[in-house]
């Protein structure tokens, strides 16, 4: 070989190691800080950068960015003397790369050891129950500890979360049947207030009903009311409009008493004292003027006959009255014939009563 071709590869290789010696390229989001003979010089950012050969080496290279770390169960005692594990995730970002690597040995080390010293100030003022409800205000408590202190080791805590919180097994058996106890109170309660409102419902339900019965009943009886009041009023109008005399009425009152045993609430009937009255009615409504006179003799016979008799009964005789052969014999088949039909009238009426009251009392039996 040529002795001049050693020197120049010999050169060529001390140039290539120089170079790349001096080169630095940094990824993106990465910090790489530089010493010079064994002291902090600069922190080298993202891109290309140069150094000195031999003389600038790097020291440590960071992550800049935000980054999670997950915590073994820290065993911690509450206040009311509970032994719970504990389970945190840290989320923290490096924000100065020189403090994060000369300030602080293993800042992963000192913030765990943080997190667990700060969680047992903070669990040991807190019985379990408020443990178990307060982990936001754990959390914040947490985070204010751990940012104040990691802040000079160039580290900034962004969150800080309780992941689990266990507490013994027997603590567990307890609360299960604690809540088991408070939701059948709860269900309890609920069918209870069921109940309650719906016998409020039906009872509001039952109400209106009644409400509207007894509306449509006293309504249905003023209407009933009002159209026999109607009936009446036009009865009577048309009575003295065309001037019935009295006895179109005692008709009318003997066609009506048949009427009286139909009802079904009555068991008996009863005879009216009118009931002669209007039989005389009618009986002068068939006869004449004959008639009336006849009738008038026949009372003045009756009369005198009384007086006899009184007279008998004083001691004192008296005089025999005979018949009188001029009575008109038309008047008295009237009479007679008035007195029939009131008669067979009362006698329907009476079967009819006897037949419905018979009818009624199997079913009362």
């Amino acid at each position: 070989m040529d002795p001049v071709v050693i020197p120049i590869l010999v050169a060529a290789l001390v140039v290539v190691f120089l170079v790349a010696a001096t080169v630095r390229i940094v990824p993106q989001a990465r910090r790489y800080n530089i010493e010079r003979f064994g002291r902090y010089r600069r922190t080298l950012q993202p891109g290309l950068n140069f150094v000195l050969p031999v003389a600038d080496r790097v020291n440590t290279k960071l992550d800049v960015r935000e980054q999670v770390y997950s915590s073994d169960p820290k065993p911690v005692i509450t206040e009311d003397n509970l032994v719970v594990n504990i389970d945190t995730v840290l989320y923290y970002q490096i924000t100065d790369p020189r403090a994060a690597a000369y300030e602080v040995a293993d800042y992963l080390q000192a913030i765990d050891q943080l997190t667990v010293t700060t969680l047992r100030n903070v669990i040991g003022s807190m019985d379990l129950e408020a443990t178990l409800t307060s982990r936001e205000e754990i959390n914040a408590r947490l985070r204010a500890v751990l940012d104040d202190a990691t802040g000079k080791w160039g580290i900034r805590v962004n969150r800080v979360e309780i992941k689990a919180i266990d507490p013994p097994n027997t603590i567990k058996e307890a609360m299960e049947k604690q809540m088991r106890a408070e939701r059948d109170k709860r269900a309890a309660i609920l069918h209870a207030e069921g109940e309650r409102q719906a016998k409020i419902l039906t009872a509001e339900g039952t109400k209106q009903k009644d409400i509207l019965e007894a509306q449509g009943t006293q309504q249905a009886m003023i209407l009933r009311a009002d159209g026999e009041s109607k009936a009446v009023e036009l009865v009577f109008q048309a009575v003295h409009r065309n001037n019935a005399d009295a006895k179109v009425l005692a008709y009318k009152y003997l066609e009506t008493l048949p009427h009286l045993a139909q009802s079904d609430n009555n068991t008996f009937w009863v005879i009216p004292g009118e009931l002669t009255e209007a039989i005389r009615t009618v009986t002068t409504a068939f006869g004449d003027q004959s008639a009336g006179a006849g009738l008038s003799a026949s009372a003045e016979r009756e009369d005198a006959a009384a007086d006899v008799a009184g007279s008998d009964k004083d001691g004192v005789g008296a005089p025999e009255i005979e018949p009188n052969p001029t009575l008109a014999l038309d008047a008295v088949a009237a009479a007679d014939e008035a007195a029939k039909q009131a008669a067979a009238a009362v006698s329907d009426a009476k079967a009819e009563a006897e037949a419905a009251g018979e009818t009624r009392l199997p079913g009362r039996r």
